[in-house]
């Protein structure tokens, strides 16, 4: 494969994930999700990272609710 672009090889191929400090991506009942701790047991849910529609339709795992890991 050949990719023409100027862009930096860092900005094409990011080496990491970009996260914010002290968010972490954890598999919530089999839907990836990345979520942010609250409380000693509460997390936060920042954003879903699944390609499966039905899954941002889970009123569980939606952005801003708190789940118990």
């Amino acid at each position: 494969m050949i990719l023409y672009t100027m862009m930096p090889h860092e900005l094409v191929f990011p080496e990491q994930a970009q996260t914010e400090p002290g968010q972490m991506l954890v598999t919530y009942e089999g839907i990836p999700v990345m979520v942010e701790k609250t409380a000693e047991q509460d997390l936060r849910v920042v954003r879903i990272l699944s390609t499966d529609p039905q899954h941002y339709l889970n009123d569980k795992i939606t952005p801003g609710a708190k789940i118990s890991f």
